[in-house]
């Protein structure tokens, strides 16, 4: 299915937050196995669309087939053969099918990602970006022989302006934005020991394994929202600490332990190098240590429930539990002060230290809570997840979002989505506190910070199976964190290709 990638922040660099900080490149990955299942193959680009037919007669189902036919020719027999086939490239000639039976699995991807404000915030615009990526995924045993795991590789390209720093607005209402750039995303080796243990290290990034997404029908249930609130993960976590987000690469590794030899229950242990310059655009091949300022160090527990795919058996159900520490030394809470507007000559009074490591943790819940008992294509699920940020250093302590997704919209759209997503995110409270202090004191035109909140309403339209079209639109609430101007309603078109 088609799964999206976030961020953008500064004219040079590419952020995923484009207020609270700059200079990071904040994301959201692409496809990925479901974090909850014991699957070692792993990839980042966007999978083409599968598709079950409805039950037959007997109750039995299959895989409904595309029309591929680039078997034996770099172009499709008909305009119809190219619309069903499974990527808009299709095979090459019998090549790709080829490559990949050999082990060498190339994909790529283009997104587009637009959004404009008819009405609020500080001034009204329209702004694109977009990405392009390449990945190759290599399975070492049928290259080799041995038994040695995958290796992956991706590099993405990025170009395009963000909305969210016209609006203002904490949490960029588009997944992505940032100056051309070139970049490694990953480049990283996969080992499953045995079906007990997996293990991964190269350059990578947190949020491919921690507090990120599950997926449904072949779709990243966080990102068939626009929003880069929702996509992707929840941001305060980027906001509140180290973690790693794509397209960035660190150095870094996790491991994986699957007690039951299943993947019923699972627990992951990672460390990612904490690089605050990661996201320039002149260090999108950094690959070392240099300019590191500590290690985030996280922590999972997941529960899965479910049949061996979406279309049959039960359910599927997904709860995760985890924490980090970071030990990089930063600024406390009230360095954040600037971005909420507070006039310089203010500043200077605020009690800013510095503090060694930061903290927080996280709970997630996911559920397919129908599928249709007449075609298995359909049905509804849901998403909410809770984020919470050491109190020193966190400019967003409290996050909260929830998402609701239904396939299957129409008797001839069994692809089609129809999604309502929202976040919640609360300013720290000493933020709060400090500001009403100062207005007591007859300071004036300056704005209390309180949170950011917003919604998303959009429909994903599949017109085939390696097109993605997506109209939406959001509101936000308190846009820039304070009060300051008129709640922006947000206009956003999305398009996706797997080439």
């Amino acid at each position: 299915m088609l799964l999206w990638i976030p961020c953008g922040l500064k004219a040079q660099d590419i952020s995923k937050i484009p207020v609270i900080q700059t200079g990071n490149v904040h994301g959201r990955v692409n496809s990925h196995v479901s974090s909850a299942k014991n699957s070692p193959v792993r990839t980042v680009n966007p999978r083409p669309l599968l598709v079950k037919t409805a039950p037959d007669a007997d109750g039995s189902t299959r895989m409904a087939t595309t029309s591929d036919t680039t078997e034996n020719s770099f172009f499709p027999d008909s305009f119809h053969d190219w619309l069903t086939q499974s990527t808009m490239t299709g095979d090459w000639a019998g090549w790709r099918t080829w490559l990949t039976k050999k082990g060498i699995n190339i994909g790529g991807h283009y997104f587009q990602d637009s959004a404009g404000n008819p009405m609020g915030g500080a001034s009204k615009n329209v702004r694109y970006a977009h990405e392009v990526g390449v990945n190759v995924d290599f399975d070492l045993k049928k290259l080799t022989g041995f038994s040695i795991g995958l290796f992956h590789l991706t590099v993405t390209s990025r170009a395009g302006l963000g909305l969210g720093a016209k609006l203002p607005a904490l949490d960029s209402p588009q997944e992505i934005y940032g100056s051309p750039t070139v970049r490694l995303s990953l480049l990283s080796w996969e080992m499953p020991w045995n079906r007990y243990v997996t293990t991964d290290v190269g350059e990578m990034n947190a949020e491919t394994d921690f507090e990120s997404w599950s997926m449904y029908w072949g779709m990243n249930n966080y990102c068939q929202f626009e929003s880069n609130a929702i996509c992707g993960m929840p941001q305060s976590i980027a906001y509140n600490s180290g973690y790693s987000y794509y397209p960035t690469a660190h150095p870094g590794a996790w491991v994986k332990f699957y007690p039951a030899g299943n993947d019923h229950y699972s627990i992951q242990f990672g460390a990612y190098s904490v690089d605050p310059t990661i996201g320039n655009t002149h260090n999108g091949w950094k690959m070392n240590l240099h300019g590191a300022t500590g290690t985030f160090l996280p922590f999972q527990l997941v529960w899965h429930q479910g049949g061996k795919d979406d279309y049959s058996g039960p359910l599927q159900t997904n709860v995760k539990i985890g924490g980090y520490w970071d030990s990089s030394e930063v600024k406390n809470v009230y360095s954040q002060l600037g971005t909420f507007g507070i006039p310089e000559q203010y500043l200077v009074s605020a009690p800013v230290s510095k503090v060694r490591g930061r903290f927080g943790g996280w709970f997630q819940f996911d559920r397919m809570l129908e599928r249709d008992g007449n075609d298995p294509n359909r049905g509804t699920s849901f998403f909410a997840s809770f984020t919470w940020g050491d109190p020193r250093t966190s400019v967003a302590p409290y996050f909260v979002d929830w998402g609701l997704t239904r396939k299957g919209t129409f008797p001839t759209r069994p692809n089609d989505t129809v999604s309502l997503g929202m976040k919640m995110l609360w300013v720290s409270p000493k933020l709060t506190s400090w500001v009403r202090e100062l207005q007591g004191t007859g300071a004036t035109g300056i704005y209390k910070p309180s949170g950011e909140h917003s919604i998303e309403l959009n429909y994903g339209w599949r017109p085939t199976p390696w097109l993605l079209i997506r109209p939406g639109a959001q509101y936000i609430w308190s846009t820039g964190g304070t009060n300051k101007y008129k709640n922006p309603l947000i206009l956003d078109f999305e398009t996706g290709i797997t080439l």
